[in-house]
């Protein structure tokens, strides 16, 4: 394990140097590229450094023990150190989710349950929100289909960090924590709905996708097949006897884009151009929201009742996580927003099993 730390050492080193040079800082997307990886490295190269400067401590302090019995127990809390260290490294190794500095889009969606089901999905979302609330994170809601008593039919949120566009440090971002909702959760309590105060169960959905980064729209001009032609009034009339008005087809996606609304034709292109960018971003997130797609559906099969990751047990104030064994007696205090110790439990068993398997 440490031969592959000093590795990373030698690479921390050289984008320190890199970075150092103001060349490098002229081109801003590597720029950014180099200083993400920088940063990823930087937790893993200081943790290394104090595992071996711990290491020598050790030494130092046995030889003194050896002449000395106080320094005894100064070489036992060395070597508990030296333990923690360990462990922290083997965790920082672990390999990353790539898209852990994101932030995200969740949706909540009403199941099996009727309007039961539509207020557990408000439920969801204000503990999503609240938990945002607590994390610094900011929310906006996208869109809403809200049912009669006040629940919701479903309900697109977006979770961004304090700046948004991701984390400031790696492994922080919104889906660093929340890709772990993704599920069926379900809800066993009393409804409002109920007049016999039976217990019921239902269930929403959570669909949780980082969020795509802005694409960067490049057209390359020999992509590009420009026509010009006169522009026309209402009628049909000829209103201009120049040729003013341009037809842009982008060849690679052909997508037509015509302008003759301004008197100049170099104007009419600027416009043109304008929409074409528009278009081809449109269909460059279609494109990665596709991909996403997959993810989704794996998330949620069906907002059916057995499929369900966790469960809200109102009568006895419990939640339990169903994938990690995970079972507290506080569900109001979560509800409220205090979600991370459930989800904590969920980061943990997944770098066990990560660590479990890289071994």
């Amino acid at each position: 394990m440490f031969e592959a730390v000093e590795e990373l050492v030698g690479e921390h080193a050289g984008l320190e140097k890199r970075l150092a040079d103001p060349a490098v800082h002229a081109d801003q997307r590597e720029a950014m590229r180099l200083n993400k990886r920088y940063a990823e490295l930087t937790p893993i190269i200081a943790a290394y450094r104090s595992w071996k400067q711990t290491g020598d401590d050790i030494g130092t302090a046995r030889e003194l023990a050896a002449d000395d019995p106080e320094f005894a127990d100064e070489v036992k809390e060395l070597e508990a150190r030296r333990e923690q260290l360990t462990e922290k490294l083997r965790l920082l190794l672990v390999p990353r989710d790539p898209s852990d500095d994101k932030d995200v889009i969740l949706e909540v969606k009403a199941g099996e349950g009727g309007e039961e089901s539509a207020l557990f999905a408000g439920d969801l979302l204000r503990m999503y929100l609240r938990y945002a609330e607590r994390a610094g994170w900011k929310t906006e809601i996208l869109d809403a289909n809200e049912s009669d008593l006040g629940g919701y039919k479903d309900v697109q949120v977006a979770v961004k960090t304090k700046g948004g566009g991701g984390a400031t440090e790696p492994g922080q971002g919104v889906w660093a924590r929340l890709k772990y909702e993704g599920g069926v959760h379900r809800v066993q309590r009393v409804p409002a709905t109920e007049s016999q105060g039976r217990i019921h169960t239902s269930a929403a959905g959570v669909l949780v996708t980082p969020e795509a980064e802005e694409v960067e729209v490049e057209i390359n001009a020999n992509d590009l097949r420009i026509d010009v032609y006169r522009s026309s009034g209402p009628g049909g009339q000829s209103v201009n006897t120049t040729d003013s008005a341009v037809r842009i087809t982008h060849l690679p996606t052909g997508i037509v884009v015509s302008c003759q609304n301004e008197k100049s034709q170099l104007q009419n292109k600027e416009q043109a151009l304008r929409i074409l960018r528009s278009r081809l971003l449109a269909a460059a997130q279609e494109e990665a929201e596709r991909e996403a797609s997959d993810a989704r559906r794996s998330q949620v099969r069906t907002v059916d009742r057995s499929e369900r990751i966790r469960t809200y047990n109102f009568p006895e104030n419990r939640i339990s996580d169903h994938r990690v064994g995970f079972k507290a007696y506080n569900l109001d205090q979560v509800l409220d927003g205090e979600l991370d110790p459930v989800i904590q439990a969920c980061v943990d068993a997944d770098a066990a099993a990560k660590l479990a398997a890289a071994q």
